[in-house]
């Protein structure tokens, strides 16, 4: 039997207008209810998905857990308590950042409780405040006032696949510290400390809890979800999951995000 469920947010559990599905969510609090530990696990920020937890029952709720910023940090919901991380350093995130503004390529920096935005399209600027997420406008193109903040990750923006893969390819060959390099809802490459991952720290968070692997399930869409769904006991694709990812699961839906494949998965192998 399942214990702990680690899920991928945006285009595993969320649909296209960034909302979770009532049969998604009557799913994962079943699951809850029968004490498993449903845990979002995403690139984004904690703070971002708040208002999820709410819908979900597991707002501000003790022993449930969110890992953020692609196994940046891993966060117990009572009181957001920051319970790890694994950030990168200043030196390096300020080498991606001028390479990036030199090359007029918009992007993201993530410390522990802030996005930062820089150059965001109108388009951008949408996709953001359709799924909640609180951002600030790089006020200069100095960074020297985050030298001093947790820095989580750092990501590029680009629409075109083959410039973002030639960015992941680039970037990690102009700065020293080791990267985890991976890309999400077909527009980011991102950058982390080569410690952090979403498979890294559902292993952390697992051991934390007792929880053998092969009680874990992980489901995602993308290629920074591939390390959870390498580490998890079943790894379970949904059916807009890139290929790599598809072909690394042990399970893919037959529904997609916006068809609830997430309680597909659930109903099918976690609930009594």
């Amino acid at each position: 039997m399942y214990k702990l469920i680690v899920c991928d947010m945006d285009e595993t559990l969320l649909d296209r207008a960034a909302h979770i599905s009532k049969t998604n969510e009557k799913a994962i609090k079943t699951f809850v209810a029968q004490g498993g530990h449903f845990v979002i696990n995403t690139g984004r920020s904690f703070l971002s998905v708040q208002d999820d937890l709410q819908q979900l029952g597991l707002y501000q709720q003790p022993d449930q857990y969110v890992i953020a910023y692609n196994g940046g940090a891993l966060i117990e919901n009572a009181g957001n308590q920051v319970l790890a991380t694994n950030p990168l350093d200043f030196a390096t995130v300020k080498q991606i950042y001028d390479f990036a503004q030199t090359e007029k390529i918009s992007g993201h920096i993530y410390a522990l409780q802030h996005l930062y935005l820089w150059r965001p399209s109108a388009e951008e600027r949408h996709y953001l405040d359709q799924r909640g997420v609180n951002y600030e406008l790089l006020p200069s193109k100095r960074l020297d006032f985050l030298e001093k903040q947790p820095l989580m990750k750092i990501l590029l923006q680009d629409d075109d696949p083959a410039r973002r893969r030639e960015l992941a390819k680039f970037v990690p060959q102009q700065v020293t510290t080791p990267l985890a390099t991976t890309f999400s809802s077909d527009r980011y490459v991102e950058f982390n400390d080569i410690a952090a991952d979403k498979g890294k720290a559902t292993v952390q968070l697992a051991a934390k809890l007792g929880i053998a692997l092969d009680e874990v399930m992980a489901l995602g869409d993308n290629s920074n979800d591939l390390a959870m769904i390498k580490a998890a006991g079943l790894g379970v694709s949904v059916q807009n999951g890139i290929p790599a990812v598809k072909a690394a699961a042990d399970y893919v839906t037959s529904a997609d995000h916006q068809h609830s494949a997430v309680a597909e998965a659930i109903e099918k192998f976690a609930l009594r």
